[in-house]
């Protein structure tokens, strides 16, 4: 992936020193935010490596999240500054930023309405967002409240030695797939699955409103890394095969196998590798939103 050839853009932000002070892991449990590609990876990673956590993190992953008193406390949205992009790693995120500005923004104005830009905060270890306390244990993530993307640069150190889901589109691809929560924000996907759970219809599961708005995120990359070859004609071979891989390795038949031997459908959040293999090629096979419609698809 060319990636210099895109501008960068001038929403990204580096986390201003207000966060920390919030430990156990509560954040696993918060429905307000959504995880994406990083925080059941490295939930999953942590629990592997150290034994006596697996009960915790377990439970809020596979048992649909602890009750409200375990979660972390409320906290105010940190404010960060925009980031002196001297760091390669912090360059190549805003030049993807920038990408997703001009595609979801000529999409926007296409249907009349004009795309808000979102911020993307880089912190380490720990920061505060509009959806609570956040740590780097949770994984790259979106919050709709504040509008925000949030990245810890270690994931993609993450991504290369643990997952095995290595390359510069890869890293994209999950920039993009929160981006596209954004974008699900903007248009009401989320007010929507707000209104179904509110009657009742379930969140976790292999049909879950969960999967499809995280199957949805995949398919709007997809669309993103199509109308971004078109603008700047920056992938190189091997790219999609990459992000298809890291799409592979993040789904939850596979992360549950890893962790515990056997997958559990009942409680998956994101979809099964081939899920999400098939619904981010969708997205780029047509470069059209309209085929990403995951809540009105007869088969996920």
């Amino acid at each position: 992936m060319d990636w210099q050839k895109g501008r960068q853009s001038d929403n990204v932000e580096e986390d201003s020193g207000g966060g920390g002070g919030y430990g156990g892991g509560g954040g696993f449990g918060f429905r307000g935010v959504h995880l994406g590609i990083g925080g059941t990876i490295l939930a999953l990673l942590i629990a592997l490596v150290v034994p006596q956590t697996r009960p915790l993190i377990f439970g809020l992953l596979f048992n649909g999240g602890g009750q409200p008193g375990a979660l972390a406390p409320a906290a105010r949205p940190t404010t960060g500054h925009p980031a002196r992009l001297a760091d390669p790693q912090q360059q190549f995120v805003a030049h993807v930023l920038g990408s997703t500005e001009d595609v979801w923004g000529s999409y926007f104005q296409s249907i009349g309405q004009t795309y808000e830009q979102p911020k993307l905060l880089l912190f380490h270890g720990a920061t505060t967002s509009g959806c609570g306390a956040a740590q780097a244990s949770m994984g790259p993530f979106y919050c709709p409240t504040d509008h925000r993307v949030y990245l810890d640069l270690d994931f993609f150190q993450e991504m290369d030695t643990q997952l095995h889901a290595r390359g510069d589109f890869a890293r994209a691809y999950v920039i993009a797939h929160e981006v596209g929560h954004h974008v699900q924000n903007l248009l009401g996907t989320m007010r929507k699955e707000q209104a179904l759970r509110a009657r009742g219809v379930p969140m976790d599961g292999a049909d879950g409103l969960s999967v499809k708005v995280e199957l949805q995120a995949d398919c709007y990359a997809g669309v993103w890394a199509n109308r971004s070859q078109q603008q700047l004609q920056w992938l190189q071979a091997g790219d999609i095969e990459a992000a298809l891989n890291a799409a592979s390795q993040v789904g939850d038949d596979t992360l549950q196998k890893s962790a515990r031997g056997y997958a559990v459908p009942d409680s998956f959040t994101h979809g099964t590798s081939a899920q999400r293999m098939r619904w981010f090629k969708a997205g780029f096979d047509s470069g059209d939103i309209g085929h990403c419609d995951t809540f009105a698809a007869q088969a996920l």
